[in-house]
């Protein structure tokens, strides 16, 4: 039976070779290739395409690409723009002007497409030229398009959420119902933190924005409804019975498709940089999840489960302390790697501690996904910052992490507020879910 220093020993390995410069799928394949070697049989080693093709063959993986090619459309049909331009009419009247806009058509476009870098690049793309003429300080600019981002994953349907929900068999629809009132709580807080820099440093935001008027206003609200339709076909599919988490992709989709037609953007060379597109980015997420399910199964015929189980046992840790104790873990993680290394890396690891004891499978699932968001935004590796600094072509990336600075402090905010009130992330799916 493997004990806990050995699967220490084997975690520490990955990481070092991740500090190596290998691609995550890399470290983590050798690592399960090790430890099948060295304590199971070699024969589990030449089972690896059987286990690829086993694991890939859930039905929920499947909505992956489904939410890629949507946030793809979207962009792609111009329905981005159109969104911030009506977001933007009615929030510039807020401390802040513009900037509510950023965290407002972020948090928007993250319950159509699910993913925090598509976000970043999306709304990084729309925003930035608008702000070119105005005088907001670049440094909180740039933080508040970042901390928008950081919604992707968080506000359904992340697809962070989907991959945490296919590793440990947890339902992605409680999840889902789980992630809804701390995404929103995510973004007031982002927002209430906008309002706050403006009267710490007025002279960092235009005090004053042209509004239109009200009927001009008015009539632009109908931009809002294409990814308001998109996401109450999502969530409504699934809540009501008629649709699985896929299948309510898969009609998103479907229902995309009009949108760009009405938009005059529906061609099929714009159909075809969508796919290659989708193919390009599926291709990589499911890469790093097979070789995840494969760690997974290695790590169970160890016997690491009952190991950790026994180990939490043991030392008698209270669970604020053990979740305490993963908060640091995955505050300094999130240093150095991104989101998905982060979450498919070390949940083979911590789920089973967390089982053990007795923490919500659901309450954690929204806690690590909130914790992995931090590291979008976490110098020096943080993928949003990287993005964003690529789509502005000017400045310093410095100028980037010193604007995620009072963005991060909200999101470590809004960690405490999840662990003081875990009902924040489990009423809704009880309530759902019974």
């Amino acid at each position: 039976m493997i004990t806990v220093a050995d699967a220490a020993i084997g975690f520490g390995i990955m990481v070092g070779l991740l500090f190596l410069g290998l691609h995550v799928a890399t470290a983590m394949f050798l690592v399960s290739v090790l430890g099948a070697t060295l304590y199971l049989s070699p024969a589990l080693v030449e089972a690896v395409g059987t286990q690829f093709w086993a694991s890939m063959e859930d039905y929920v993986l499947l909505s992956i690409p489904l939410y890629i090619l949507l946030g793809e459309i979207l962009v792609r049909s111009g329905s981005t723009d159109r969104l911030y331009r009506s977001l933007a009419d009615w929030l510039n009247v807020l401390p802040g002007g513009l900037l509510h806009t950023n965290i407002a058509a972020s948090a928007i476009f993250s319950a159509v497409s699910g993913s925090s870098v598509a976000t970043a690049a999306t709304v990084a793309t729309v925003a930035l030229p608008s702000f070119r003429t105005r005088r907001y300080d670049d440094r909180l600019v740039l933080g508040s398009i970042a901390a928008g981002a950081s919604l992707g994953n968080l506000i359904p349907p992340g697809i962070a959420l989907i991959v945490y929900g296919a590793m440990t068999n947890t339902s992605v629809g409680q999840l889902y119902a789980a992630a809804v009132v701390p995404g929103i709580v995510m973004t007031l807080l982002f927002m209430g933190t906008i309002i706050l820099m403006a009267k710490i440093r007025p002279n960092w935001v235009q005090q004053q924005e042209t509004v239109d008027r009200l009927a001009i206003r008015l009539r632009r609200l109908i931009d809002l409804l294409p990814p308001l339709i998109i996401f109450a076909i999502i969530m409504g599919s699934i809540y009501s019975g008629w649709a699985t988490v896929t299948e309510s992709a898969a009609l998103a989709v479907v229902a995309a498709l009009p949108i760009a037609a009405m938009y005059g953007r529906l061609t099929l060379r714009m159909l075809h940089d969508c796919f290659c597109a989708t193919a390009s980015l599926t291709a990589m997420s499911l890469l790093i999840l097979a070789v995840a399910f494969y760690l997974n199964f290695v790590l169970g015929l160890m016997g690491v489960t009952p190991a950790l189980g026994a180990f939490v046992a043991g030392i008698g840790a209270s669970q604020l302390e053990l979740i305490l104790a993963l908060t640091v873990f995955y505050l300094l993680l999130g240093v150095f790697f991104e989101t998905l290394p982060m979450l498919v890396g070390t949940v083979p690891i911590v789920f089973p501690v967390i089982i053990a004891a007795g923490i919500d499978p659901v309450w954690f699932g929204v806690f690590i996904v909130l914790m992995c968001e931090i590291s979008l935004i976490s110098p020096p590796v943080g993928m949003t910052l990287y993005v964003i600094q690529a789509v502005r072509k000017e400045g310093t990336i410095a100028q980037v992490f010193a604007g995620t600075v009072p963005f991060f402090i909200a999101m470590i905010v809004m960690t405490v507020l999840l662990i003081a009130f875990p009902g924040m992330a489990t009423w809704m799916a009880r309530l759902t879910y019974g």
